[in-house]
């Protein structure tokens, strides 16, 4: 079985990520790739509520092959147990014929991300975070050696040099 390829989008409530998200979904749907999308619900309690729901439907009609959303031991693809943990969840999607998972949030793991920042009070997310490939701003920053900048306006841009060249990498 080939590993997952997995890509993360994390900043921080009102920073673009769901629009992001969906953006990438679109053009990879485009572009004939089988997506699946997992987003966390870190405003605490269960995602059953409107909007987290929301989102992840966003990601299906988007063209995500599988979504789901996890928060407070809820893991909507109908499942539950005491706590899901990242690791048991693409345990799950493993079983499906995937080229890439984009996870929305879970912002300290491991894997490939792009960082959205809105605000100044945001710049903490690039000192705390590992593994940072992009950054997309709202607000102007100075470029840095460690990771490409985009600006908000910039966001398709971003999502075609992702599939032309990072999607690759990962």
């Amino acid at each position: 079985m080939q590993k997952l390829k997995i890509f993360q989008v994390v900043g921080f409530s009102n920073s673009g990520k769901t629009t992001l998200m969906e953006k990438l979904i679109e053009k990879g749907a485009t572009l004939g790739y089988q997506v699946g999308t997992i987003k966390h619900h870190g405003h605490g309690g269960s995602p059953t509520n409107i909007n987290a729901k929301k989102d992840s439907d966003k990601h299906q009609e988007a063209g995500a092959h599988i979504s789901s959303v996890e928060g407070d031991g809820h893991l909507h693809i109908h499942g539950w147990k005491e706590n899901w943990n990242l690791a048991e969840i693409l345990k799950v999607y493993e079983i499906f014929p995937l080229d890439l998972v984009l996870i929305e949030g879970y912002k300290y793991e491991l894997f490939p991300k792009v960082v959205l920042i809105r605000h100044h009070d945001d710049l903490v997310l690039l000192e705390k975070l590992n593994n940072i490939k992009a950054v997309i701003s709202w607000i102007p920053l100075q470029p840095s050696a460690g990771y490409d900048l985009y600006m908000v306006q910039d966001s398709d841009l971003f999502v075609e040099v992702f599939y032309s060249s990072m999607f690759d990498n990962i």
